[in-house]
């Protein structure tokens, strides 16, 4: 499974999201969507305009969960799903 944080630099729900993730030494990986024009317009098109975008990529390309904001319940829900799987 891997994660991946959409976020802007000034924005409090990316940094919420980021520092829950850090706090449980969970890795994920960070892209700044003001550095990643092409980024932004993947987002985008996954219909999203806000930050962040969490996708959790559960192993299979086809099944992978999306959403925006500070969401600890998903977050809560595909960490401990990866924590099971180890």
């Amino acid at each position: 499974m891997q994660i991946t944080v959409y976020s802007t630099p000034k924005c409090v729900q990316c940094k919420l999201t980021k520092g829950w993730l850090d706090e449980r030494g969970i890795t994920y990986r960070a892209v700044d969507l003001s550095k990643h024009p092409e980024d932004l317009e993947a987002v985008q098109a996954l219909g999203y305009a806000s930050a962040p975008v969490v996708i959790v990529n559960l192993g299979d390309t086809m099944d992978e969960k999306h959403w925006y904001g500070f969401r600890p319940d998903l977050l809560t829900e595909f960490t401990t799903n990866q924590e099971a799987a180890a």
